[in-house]
């Protein structure tokens, strides 16, 4: 088995409905931030190359056929050194959307679980500030202007340095047509998943 979908996009772009829509099309198991909280050996090696230090991309992603989500996304231009004949989608939403769906979401959450996270937690949350808040962000996600076009960049790289023919852009509103299109799969009778909203996610971490 071996990575044949690598997702570029951010987390609040649609990622985790992304990830459920793979693995309905039969891209069984797509890796996302979830599989870091269930598979704890795995956190050394993303820590490994948030610092730019080698990772066994093959051995990490043992089992699983798509990726997507932080912290992948951040290293999709490695996987497909990896798996050179792996497919790039690059999920996309309004960057204002996008900008507040984060600040209602996961960067409130890890602020929260920064301040009271026990040891058992806590190697998860400063890996997510490593990568993501102090990294991607360089520390300033709450400078709205500044966050957004960090997002905005990201993607026009994506865009430019991914193989074109091998390159999706892709909004969750789309749904199953030009994704099942683009992997060759024939389109679900059921509607495209929509999960982890905004107010699905304040009410499981009760904010």
């Amino acid at each position: 088995m071996t990575i044949e979908v690598i997702g570029a996009g951010f987390g609040r772009t649609g990622t985790l409905s992304l990830k459920q829509a793979l693995e309905q099309l039969g891209f069984d198991k797509c890796y996302h931030m979830v599989e870091v909280f269930q598979n704890p050996d795995h956190l050394e090696q993303w820590t490994k190359a948030t610092r730019g230090e080698p990772v066994d991309w093959p051995a990490l992603f043992a089992g699983y056929r798509a990726s997507v989500d932080w912290p992948s996304c951040n290293f999709w231009e490695l996987q497909l050194e990896a798996f050179p004949d792996a497919k790039v989608i690059l999920s996309e939403r309004d960057p204002e959307r996008w900008y507040e769906s984060v600040m209602n979401t996961i960067y409130p959450s890890s602020r929260k679980a920064r301040d009271s996270a026990g040891p058992a937690m806590k190697p998860w949350v400063e890996m997510a500030f490593e990568l993501i808040w102090d990294g991607t962000f360089h520390g300033r996600i709450e400078d709205r202007e500044h966050a957004i076009d960090v997002y905005l960049a990201h993607n026009e790289y994506v865009k430019k340095q991914a193989p074109r023919d091998r390159l999706l852009v892709f909004e969750p509103s789309q749904g199953w047509e030009p994704l099942c299109e683009f992997l060759g799969c024939s389109v679900p009778d059921e509607p495209y998943p929509r999960v982890n909203t905004t107010e699905e996610f304040q009410a499981r971490s009760g904010s």
